[in-house]
């Protein structure tokens, strides 16, 4: 199927395509000639179709448009679009200062590009509705915003900078092109260079820029408590909680009565203790371990009972379901529940008697699930390990509870053994950690070491998140799970392995997809690279082919642990999702009926967007602390591999700090440098000079900015 100007009765027909193809044609065709409507015959003639079979699916569909209004049909027969058809809504994606895109609340529809003149003062996260335009783009659809529908974002961080009578904040935000003008009346005694949070009284339009005024000065740029408020601020974190919120944790009681100890089974006798970070101060899991009579273990996995003090519904409740999650700054804890809740009433201290939610498993010497149960407890930990603390005992084989250490250490080899062979995806990327002092200057940093202790409470968490989704799920009927949270995770895009595979064939690693299967051929990568140089670089890579894992009550499984169904039930003090998990499955213990579907879906949907935030923040508080670090550095000369290659730029992660910087394209002054995107690499006009990803390079620091958290690079050497 195709469409022309005139009708050329010599050219053959061409195919119609799907509905949806058809249906596009025949809107962006009327939309190219909306002052002039066409009858039916004309239209299929323009569009050139011909054949007979082809002009009654087009008819049918033209006339199920009219039927759903998209098309108008005159007295005289003619057809035109309504406007619903070149209108629709979307989110503003701003891309840069000259467009952004538009993407369609219809998940199927594509893209729309907006230029900025036609973006009517829209800002990024904007809900808009737009006006189909012709394509004057290429293959993009461009369209204009008519209407405004919603503001995403009010309040804006950044640097003020002061002339005699007003001044300008430039946002942190980069996807804010805008500097926003605040008048002397607006300053509220905000200074030049302080970091503040300005809201907007005159939002941008075509004309005027945006105006506002200084709600909260943050200190000083560039300051580390200013910095990291202004990070906060950045993404919509909360600085504390209300006083309503404070107050209603305070009034919960904290002792447990006896008629709430008869409702659950009684741990308190057996062997239990925790395991978390040295500086850990909410411990919301807690293992136990008991031998059986007939040679197997019970090994309990024991979770706090977070619900039991959080009523649905309640201010505490609703608290939670906004946060959603709890953020971890590099120098803080932004928590999801307040500190009463958080590091007291839920917190498996040890040597206190705590409410938990267990599931508990008998296990048999090949960590095989023989039996299980699960249900509210109540437990008294023995004794609180860091795991430094415990992994010293597992390697020294003595210590307080090393014999229980060790036995649970064999079980979690095992369980983690058939994980893997079951189809598992091995990923171990490499986190770091900032040494701080006291005023939160970064004296060093360093990778965080995963060991044998990290790996066998990771087992545990992981068999008791997948056994409680699997128990949920068989309560279904003909098929149907009852609603529930799955935590998901789809397999990744082929084309997207296809140019992983063959950029890890650079590297001389073979895939063979087409053989062993996507997880295992991803698990034989990882293994070949661990301990190169290269080893972060395609680690992240490799993650980045991956689809995201979301929350949602689909019962669809998760690719990269190669389990048919799971959830996350191991973190209600951090995270909401397993708080919902908590309720769900004590109403299904009860005998309940399926819960409200769609209820529970906006909240997986909501959970999913703030862990996103809540990851992004992370991310721009460890940049922030790298470009101090490689700032206060003596040392600016740095070995580091290419880490991205972009057409206005080369990123280089420095090995020693895991810090990334660019080496930017214009600071190249030996030739033109082009940007050969198919082959993730720049090639000299002239000198012909290949930088490419992946490269081994030395840089030197030549500059770095605090605001906008960027490093800047020369490469140093002759060869790249």
């Amino acid at each position: 199927m195709g469409r022309k100007r005139k009708s050329n009765p010599k050219q053959k027909s061409k195919s119609p395509g799907t509905s949806k193809e058809i249906r596009a044609v025949i809107t962006e065709f009327l939309a190219q000639n909306q002052n002039k409507p066409f009858k039916l015959n004309s239209l299929l003639d323009q569009m050139g179709v011909r054949d007979a079979s082809s002009r009654k699916v087009v008819t049918q569909i033209v006339f199920k448009m009219e039927d759903e209004r998209m098309l108008m049909k005159s007295r005289g027969g003619a057809y035109r679009l309504a406007e619903e058809a070149t209108t629709m809504t979307g989110t503003i994606d701003f891309v840069n200062a000259n467009f952004a895109y538009v993407v369609p609340d219809d998940a199927e529809e594509e893209d729309i590009w907006v230029g900025q003149k036609d973006l009517l003062g829209a800002l990024d996260d904007d809900k808009v509705r737009i006006r189909l335009k012709r394509r004057s783009h290429g293959k993009k659809r461009e369209g204009e915003v008519i209407e405004i529908l919603h503001r995403e974002r009010d309040e804006f961080v950044g640097r003020l900078e002061m002339s005699a009578r007003f001044g300008f904040v430039i946002p942190d935000f980069k996807k804010m092109h805008y500097d926003i003008f605040v008048p002397f009346k607006g300053l509220h005694g905000a200074e030049h260079n302080d970091k503040v949070i300005v809201k907007l009284s005159r939002f941008p339009s075509k004309d005027t820029k945006p105006e506002g005024e200084v709600v909260r000065v943050l200190g000083k740029a560039g300051e580390h408590h200013a910095e990291m408020h202004s990070i906060m601020a950045e993404f919509g974190l909360p600085f504390e909680f209300p006083e309503n919120i404070e107050e209603a944790a305070s009034e919960i009681p904290e002792k447990i009565t006896e008629k709430e100890i008869k409702k659950r089974k009684d741990f308190r006798h057996k062997t239990t203790f925790t395991i978390d970070p040295f500086d850990a101060k909410d411990f919301d899991d807690a293992l136990s371990l008991d031998h059986l009579p007939n040679g197997n273990v019970e090994v309990g996995v024991h979770i706090a009972d977070v619900t039991h003090y959080v009523p649905e519904g309640s201010v505490l409740d609703k608290e939670a379901i906004h946060r959603a999650t709890s953020v971890y700054l590099v120098d803080r804890t932004i928590p999801m529940l307040p500190e009463r809740l958080s590091n007291g009433l839920c917190s498996l201290r040890p040597e206190e008697e705590k409410l938990c939610f267990s599931a508990v498993f008998e296990l048999d010497a090949e960590a095989i699930v023989k039996k299980q149960w699960i249900g509210r407890t109540i437990i008294y930990s023995d004794h609180r390990y860091a795991y430094e603390e415990a992994q010293e005992e597992l390697e020294n084989q003595a210590g307080v509870f090393f014999q229980e250490i060790t036995e649970l250490n064999e079980l979690a080899k095992k369980l983690r053994k058939r994980r893997f062979q079951q189809g598992a995806v091995n990923f171990e990327t490499t986190e770091v950690k900032f040494q701080l002092a006291e005023d939160g200057t970064p004296l060093g940093v360093v990778a965080k070491e995963r060991k044998d202790v990290h790996m066998l409470i990771e087992e545990f968490m992981l068999l008791a998140n997948k056994r409680v989704a699997e128990f949920v799920y068989s309560k279904g009927k003909e098929g149907k799970s009852p609603t529930f949270v799955y935590r998901t995770h789809d397999n990744p895009d082929p084309e997207k392995l296809d140019v992983f595979s063959k950029f890890a064939a650079r590297f001389g690693y073979q895939m063979h997809l087409e053989k062993k299967g996507i997880s295992n051929a991803i698990n034989g990568l990882l293994s070949q690279i661990e301990g190169n140089p290269e080893q972060n670089l395609l680690q992240q890579l490799a993650i980045r082919t991956m689809a995201k894992a979301k929350y949602t009550t689909e019962p669809k499984g998760h690719f990269g642990l190669s389990f048919p169904h799971y959830t996350h039930f191991t973190s209600p003090i951090r995270r909401y999702p397993d708080m919902m998990v908590h309720r769900l499955l004590q109403h299904y213990l009860d005998g309940g009926k399926s819960a409200d579907k769609e209820e529970f879906e906006e909240l997986c949907v909501h959970a999913s967007e703030r862990e996103k935030r809540a990851a992004d923040a992370e991310r721009a508080s460890i940049k922030y602390k790298q470009v101090e670090f490689v700032q206060l550095s003596e040392e600016k000369v740095f070995e580091g591999l290419v880490s991205g290659v972009t057409e206005w730029g080369v990123f280089v992660e420095m090995t020693a700090t895991k810090c990334e910087g660019m080496v930017r394209l214009s600071s190249l002054d030996d030739d033109f440098y082009e940007f050969d995107e198919q082959n993730y690499r720049i090639i000299g006009r002239n000198n012909k000079r290949m930088i490419s990803l992946g490269d081994k390079v030395t840089v030197r620091v030549v500059g770095t900015d605090i605001d906008r958290r960027t490093i800047d690079l020369i490469f140093i050497n002759d060869d790249n």
